[in-house]
């Protein structure tokens, strides 16, 4: 992918004295750096793939070298300790409403201001674009730097890549005509439209809503491809050992029922579910914060005591270490609700990345986008920016659709430049004589990425839980003696990915403290540790705080009727009420969309479906295609 294709603005070639990319370019306000994106002087040996054009303030992402998008949030960043969540075009940024404050994870509310609003733009405030003219597509951010009289100064990369006079911090002057109906900005390009400014405060005065989709494109449509038989025999690529994996488990199948049916989604629904996605990883992380803060509500997750200090000590160093999870939604006319944070060893990632992408190609069908095209890119880029070790060893257990979840994460490591091995089980590790933990080929085992979920290892040391020993039961060394999955996972020199924290957002005992957190949030169902009258009349669900695959969940209808009812290991669980809100039924079948967090940001999207009201581990992936609004309705 060429770096152009991440691109927020359009690159205005002004005049012959344009400076290379990357070049400084001048100062904003408190000296932000504003540098050059003339990417037609791009070296590819500087910049040789996706992520070398990643910009990182710390650990902190700032956004693409060097367009509005990364300007805009480095400058709050640096000036204000704040940052909007990631976007996938400029204009975007005008529909979120909030920011998040970094050192203490707080969301704070962040207000929209129409253009010709009564509401003064404020120097340090956001400046928003729509697409057009010479922002087609994308739009365009700017920070006002001075609000004068008559006009405003702004600052902003990705238009200008000429040097700025000495002593000059703001890159253009926009007219502003006050009257007594409001403050009106005009821009100095022809066809644009600035659509507002944006301010971080509590006061609603005059700020406009944030804005809806249209109940009929989040509706999830279905459709065939013409037959030809294209189905009738072996297609995937067997002599590449992943998709051989994937076909040992699969066979050559993405679904049980007609394997020439897709689902579609709108291009508005993308984009509800790109801002959902990235909000409620954020509000999953302060409440992640908030119980890890508070004794009475940790308990409730059913976590040992003893591991309460490792807990803590994960969240304060590795907060931002966590790659990837999924987002589990019920999306229909009513709207776009979330179940679940699958934010520890989710998996759904090879058929999203990979297989789908190859059934389309098979199929070919060629209409609309692949919402999961780019996850592997994405993956990868993560990687590099993590502080895992440069050999990482890959944990899986006995189990087939494992050994694909497996070969596909490390194919994303080797994209990254990690060199991995994947240890099936746990046989192939052992002590040395210094009590080290080792593989079979002696190398010494340091980092971690599991399929394993951290509930096993919690398992494990409930059962040793009243032994008593100072500090967690964790073994070191004797040759002869088994490895533990906790010996590995909870060894303090391993470093594991998904980190410990990501069991708190994991466990279901989360969506009460969210509820509280965030009463009526949009994206939220109401949930509590206690079965209520509001719940009772609304219908509910009861999940185990820790049960995965749809095990043990049980449906209940506003007239207490049991609408499903699922089995598994997890009934000894304690459990949480959720306000019921029953997936759309479609072509037959009960469709549920999901999305993946990569690095905290959006990576993609997929599709299950069942029979049943409940999605459980062997339910259907299925086809999904993104259509442009137009071709959806």
């Amino acid at each position: 992918m060429s770096a152009t294709s991440h691109s927020t603005t359009m690159n205005i070639a002004v005049s012959n004295h344009n400076q290379p990319f990357g070049a400084l370019l001048g100062h904003a306000p408190s000296g932000v750096a504003i540098y050059s994106s003339n990417y037609a002087t791009v070296d590819p040996k500087d910049y040789p793939d996706d992520s070398s054009y990643r910009s990182y303030l710390g650990r902190e992402y700032m956004g693409y070298k060097w367009q509005c998008v990364e300007f805009a949030r480095r400058f709050l960043y640096l000036n204000y300790g704040v940052v909007f969540t990631d976007v996938g075009m400029a204009y975007e940024i005008f529909s979120l409403r909030f920011l998040r404050e970094v050192v203490t994870e707080k969301i704070l509310p962040l207000q929209a201001f129409a253009n010709g609003s009564k509401k003064a733009p404020i120097a340090g405030a956001l400046l928003i674009w729509g697409e057009g003219g010479i922002f087609k597509r994308t739009g365009h951010v700017a920070i006002i730097t001075e609000v004068l009289s008559d006009k405003i100064r702004i600052a902003e990369q990705n238009v200008s890549d000429i040097r700025l006079p000495a002593g000059q911090q703001w890159t253009r002057e926009l007219p502003m005509i006050v009257t007594d109906e409001g403050y009106q900005l005009k821009d100095t390009f022809d066809g644009t439209t600035i659509l507002g400014w944006m301010i971080q405060t509590d006061d609603t005065t005059y700020s406009l809503p944030q804005p809806l989709t249209p109940p009929k494109y989040l509706a999830i449509h279905s459709d065939t491809v013409a037959r030809h038989g294209q189905f009738d025999h072996d297609w995937l690529n067997e002599k590449d050992p992943l998709e051989h994996a994937y076909v040992i488990d699969n066979g050559h199948n993405v679904n049980h029922d007609d394997p020439y049916r897709y689902f579609t989604i709108s291009e508005s629904a993308r984009q509800e579910l790109i801002r959902a996605t990235n909000e409620l990883h954020l509000m999953y992380l302060h409440a992640t914060d908030k119980v890890l803060k508070d004794d009475n509500l940790l308990r409730y997750f059913n976590i040992p005591d003893i591991l309460w200090p490792r807990l803590r000590l994960s969240w304060q160093q590795r907060r931002y270490q966590m790659v990837t999870g999924r987002l589990d939604f019920c999306m229909s006319e009513r709207g776009l609700k979330v179940y679940e944070y699958n934010a520890d060893s989710a998996s759904c990632h090879t058929e999203t990345g990979l297989i789908l992408g190859k059934w389309a190609a098979q199929a070919g069908l060629t209409e609309g986008a692949d919402p999961g095209d780019g996850l592997l890119d994405s993956l990868a880029n993560c990687w590099k920016h993590t502080e895992a070790k440069p050999f990482v060893h890959i944990m899986q257990d006995h189990d087939t659709e494992e050994d694909y979840h497996a070969q596909f994460m490390q194919r994303a490591l080797s994209k990254a430049g990690f060199q991995s091995k994947i240890l099936h089980g746990l046989e192939r590790l052992k002590w040395d004589k210094q009590g080290q933990l080792i593989d079979d080929e002696g190398r010494i085992v340091n980092c971690v990425w599991k399929t394993w979920a951290w509930e096993t290892v919690l398992e494990q040391l409930r059962d040793e839980s009243e032994a008593q020993i100072a500090g967690v039961p964790i073994r070191t060394g004797h040759p002869d003696e088994q490895v533990r999955l906790m010996d590995v996972l909870l060894r303090p020199e391993v470093s594991v990915f998904e980190p410990l924290w990501t069991a708190i957002p994991s466990n279901k005992a989360i969506l009460p403290v969210l509820w509280s957190l965030f009463p009526n949030h949009r994206y939220l169902l109401e949930a509590s540790f206690e079965l209520n009258d509001d719940l009772i009349k609304k219908g509910y669900a009861v999940k185990p705080i820790a049960g995965r695959c749809g095990y043990n969940v049980q449906l209940i209808g506003h007239q207490q009727q049991e609408l499903d009812k699922t089995n598994g290991r997890f009934a000894g669980q304690e459990n949480i009420y959720q306000e019921l809100c029953c997936l759309p039924k479609v072509a037959d079948r009960y469709v549920q969309i999901c999305t993946f967090t990569v690095g905290g940001h959006y990576g993609g999207t997929c599709l299950r479906s069942d029979k049943s009201l409940v999605i459980k581990g062997e339910s259907d992936m299925q086809p999904l295609r993104v259509l442009d609004d137009d071709a959806f309705a």
